[in-house]
């Protein structure tokens, strides 16, 4: 808010010269801080990682008994062999139909569908085959992985868990960093939380260079507001894995929200300038708008005011740019002191964000320093029907009043 002495200047130049009065009412618009926009999104989910397949003992089986000829799956299994995926799961699903109890032909389907990357299919024919195992008590470790890690991938996160646990709690084997990963990601998806920070740290600890575990800590970090951890946790990640958008864009995202509640300046600007250097990162992999929407905060943040509207420039002249990018645009324009442009972008974030009172305060601003008092006048207007208890926009509107029809 202007303080008391300012006002009351400003009143007494408007009884005294009405010139004069104009001047200084284009000379001192109300400039604001950039709004909380410039926290970034939320954090999503990130994607799942797909780790090495599993081990492989697919054997061939001869007819056995009374077990008819169809029954024999060598050349099926030969396909595999030769990595004709497709046609060796076809000939065992063939074989399986006709002798539903070869646990060795569902085996041999399920895993030639799950080097098709079909894991829903692969996860029901492969537990076909461990229910046969089991009732002849011959269950088969491999198989147990393949399904444990087919229901994983085939996001059948409650049907997996349970097979995770088997897999890694077996007596005598050593815990597998993969299994570890697999286990915190079907917990957090079943929303076991806490026992999934376990795992992941588990995982990690096994294997100091899996970026996925590290990913999915830091997202438990950013839903408790550990930006602290998090931003710890996804420099790890992004060092171990330079190529993983997903981790650049949280790292960046943290250190907006980090910056934006610092309560001291030089932490701001410290934090500013990690979110410019992620985002910098994330934009050599990713140029979509909400990349470059993050890369832009950190920018604006930063003060970096010409940069931020270099970067945002070729996002903004698509038609389909959002209001929230325009507005970012034509902010940094308007803090670059580039009026024509910054009205010019922000007359189309008003347009697509009619509601948004930050675009109405910049714009606002701009319409008064270009001398623009009639618009500003009405744009105030329009301001308060969207929010009328803002005391901002009442004080521009009475200090426009008087020129808004000269």
């Amino acid at each position: 808010m202007r303080n008391q002495t300012l006002r009351l200047m400003l009143m007494t130049v408007w009884a005294m010269l009405a010139i004069v009065a104009i001047v200084d009412a284009q000379s001192r618009p109300r400039r604001v801080a950039p709004p909380d926009t410039l926290l970034g999104p939320e954090p999503k989910a990130p994607p799942s990682t797909d780790k090495d397949a599993p081990l492989l003992d697919v054997k061939p089986s001869k007819p056995v008994g009374n077990a008819p000829v169809s029954s024999d799956t060598t050349h099926a299994f030969q396909l595999f062999q030769q990595k004709q995926y497709a046609a060796a799961a076809q000939e065992a699903k063939q074989i399986a139909a006709n002798d539903p109890g070869n646990a060795e032909a569902w085996k041999l389907a399920g895993f030639s569908e799950f080097y098709l990357k079909q894991y829903a299919d692969a996860s029901e024919d492969l537990q076909k085959a461990l229910d046969l195992q089991r009732r002849a008590s011959q269950e088969d470790s491999h198989t147990v992985d393949a399904l444990a890690e087919s229901y994983v991938l085939a996001e059948k996160f409650d049907r997996a868990l349970p097979l995770l646990i088997a897999v890694i709690e077996r007596p005598g084997a050593k815990p597998d960093a993969s299994f570890l990963y697999y286990r915190g990601l079907a917990e957090y998806k079943t929303g076991k939380t806490a026992d999934a920070e376990r795992s992941f740290n588990a995982a990690i600890k096994a294997n100091p260079k899996d970026a996925a575990s590290l990913l999915y800590l830091s997202q438990i970090a950013l839903t408790r507001n550990d930006l602290d951890a998090a931003i710890s946790t996804l420099n790890r990640a992004t060092t171990n894995d330079p190529r993983l958008a997903s981790a650049w864009l949280l790292l960046t995202s943290a250190y907006l929200r980090r910056a934006a509640s610092a309560a001291d300046e030089e932490k701001s600007s410290a934090d500013y300038l990690g979110a410019v250097r992620s985002g910098e990162a994330l934009t050599r992999l990713r140029s979509d708008e909400e990349a470059m929407g993050l890369y832009a905060r950190g920018l604006i943040g930063a003060k970096q005011y010409a940069r931020a509207a270099t970067a945002l420039e070729r996002t903004a002249a698509n038609d389909a740019a959002t209001g929230i990018t325009l507005y970012l645009f034509g902010l940094a324009h308007s803090r670059a002191n580039n009026f024509p442009k910054a009205i010019a972008a922000l007359e189309r974030a008003l347009a697509k964000s009619p509601s948004d009172v930050n675009v109405y305060r910049e714009l606002g601003y701009d319409y008064e320093k270009t001398k623009q008092y009639a618009k500003g006048f009405a744009l105030y207007q329009k301001a308060l029907e969207v929010a009328p208890n803002d005391a901002d926009f009442k004080e521009s509107l009475e200090r426009l009043r008087p020129f808004a029809k000269q």
